[in-house]
């Protein structure tokens, strides 16, 4: 099933995707669960415009980066294997500040 869900970057991440803070977008129709990890690299492949090294590292977010699923962490979710739900909003906060 496609799934729709809106993603937001916030704290200078939305820098790397053009200046663009919201995202409404439907995931396409796949065999498997969309989960975060499978989201992060439709993410990296379809929305990050520049320097990913300051977005992903390895299959997920860098460090300083927070991530929350409806308002919650998502280190209470399951982070990565977290399976996304229909109309799921999704916050990536970046706490890393260039001096």
């Amino acid at each position: 099933n496609s799934v729709p869900c809106s993603f937001r970057f916030r704290g200078g991440a939305e820098l790397l995707f053009d200046g663009v803070k919201k995202h409404q977008v439907t995931l396409p129709c796949q065999p498997e669960p969309w989960d975060i990890r499978k989201l992060l690299k439709w993410i990296k492949q379809n929305l990050l415009k520049e320097r990913q090294e300051l977005f992903m590292e390895g299959e997920s977010v860098r460090p300083g980066i927070l991530v929350l699923i409806n308002d919650a962490d998502w280190e209470l979710m399951g982070e990565l294997d977290y399976k996304l739900q229909d109309q799921d909003n999704v916050l990536f906060i970046s706490t890393l500040h260039g001096g």
